[in-house]
């Protein structure tokens, strides 16, 4: 592999760090850069603002004296690695560039790069990573508004996702928002997503139920977290003055889904104020360790897994001339929806013919009802 350490500042030397989780992660000090060899997770920093609103200076290393302070799971059977700071380049391109990299090589060792930083533009770099492994890939964001943007303008940290759609060749097969907050976003924008085929789930769906998430979140290979999308009250509400927003427990289960996702590959946290408080630090911590804790819990599903683990489930519907099929897991419980296409439309669509879903759309289908997502990536295939 590359030698990924040219990108790489320790982690700062007067970090107290004093704990068992130290003993379980190998952390860039100044003892040297972690030999990287075992698949894991990864830890990585950068501070690029530059894109954001406020162009922040300042370097924070306060979630790590959180993090470190916690204790490890049970069954954390898998290398742990802290990389340290990426530090920004002398443009955003050369920060772009350099984190593109670091997470293209960790993802072809099958390590899972977890990114804290400036602003949520830094996404784009994170699916540039993926580039090079050559296919379609699906993005899930939680953030409390659609962060559209101009591509005729520079990028912005809150207007980064038109700069998305415009990257060639195109990789990007769905992206979902999750936690939108419809006071906040142009009717516009939302038009824009039905017209793609993407996906919403307002903050309203989410608190009626909160399980609504978890489908589409085991669906993306990438997870993109806009820390402004937090309610206020459970961050720091002098640096991210959301009244609504996702919960400090809800942010906390949809970590933990993404790492039990066996198709999740890269998580970014973005948006992270350098002067937040103790309390947002040790939430952003917490966020970090319930992930590790759910890809503790992976069991193999797809991906991964063979169609031989699973319960097949036909279900005929009046308009079709073929049944919809779904998958039940018998290792996890999870559904699957089978979406079969013409073979003309290539191979590359292969791993998004099966799209996460639960029980309820298997029950709806039941009672004639076809489920949204076997339409929209149907409309997306062909």
């Amino acid at each position: 592999m590359k030698d990924l350490s040219i990108y790489f500042e320790p982690v700062n030397e007067g970090l107290e760090i004093a704990n068992e989780l130290k003993l379980v992660v190998q952390c860039h000090d100044s003892s040297g850069f972690p030999e990287i060899e075992e698949k894991g997770i990864a830890i990585i920093y950068v501070p690029e603002y530059r894109n954001s609103a406020e162009n922040h200076k300042e370097v924070i290393e306060s979630f790590r004296a959180h993090f470190y302070s916690l204790y490890p799971g049970d069954n954390w059977n898998f290398s742990i690695y802290d990389l340290g700071t990426i530090k920004p380049g002398e443009s955003t391109k050369d920060t772009s560039f350099a984190l593109s990299q670091v997470v293209s090589e960790l993802v072809k060792m099958e390590i899972i790069p977890f990114v804290i930083g400036g602003g949520q533009d830094l996404t784009i770099a994170c699916y540039k990573g993926f580039e090079s492994h050559e296919q379609m890939i699906n993005i899930c964001a939680i953030d409390a508004e659609l962060d559209i943007g101009d591509p005729n303008k520079e990028v912005t940290s809150d207007g980064f996702i038109s700069h998305l759609l415009m990257q060639r060749p195109c990789h990007l097969f769905n992206y979902t928002s999750i936690g939108m907050q419809r006071p906040l976003v142009a009717k516009k924008n939302i038009n824009l997503f039905d017209e793609l085929y993407f996906d919403i789930c307002r903050l309203g769906q989410l608190n009626d139920d909160f399980k609504v998430a978890e489908p589409l979140i085991r669906n993306s290979d990438l997870l993109s977290i806009d820390f402004k999308g937090l309610k206020s009250a459970d961050t720091d509400g002098s640096k991210y003055p959301n009244a609504n927003g996702i919960s400090a427990s809800q942010i906390c289960q949809i970590a933990k889904y993404a790492g039990m996702s066996d198709k999740m590959s890269c998580v970014g946290i973005f948006d992270i104020h350098p002067e937040q408080n103790n309390v947002a630090s040790g939430l952003l911590a917490q966020i970090i360790w319930y992930f590790i804790e759910g890809v503790a819990l992976r069991v193999g599903d797809f991906p991964i897994g063979s169609k031989k683990n699973y319960t097949q489930f036909h279900v005929h519907m009046d308009d079709f001339e073929e049944d919809l099929v779904f998958y039940k897991s018998n290792k996890s419980s999870r559904w699957w929806l089978e979406v079969r296409y013409n073979s003309e439309a290539g191979s590359k669509y292969d791993r998004h013919k099966m799209v996460p879903c639960d029980k309820e759309d298997y029950d709806n289908s039941l009672n004639n009802h076809v489920p949204d997502l076997w339409w929209k990536t149907l409309k997306k295939i062909n």
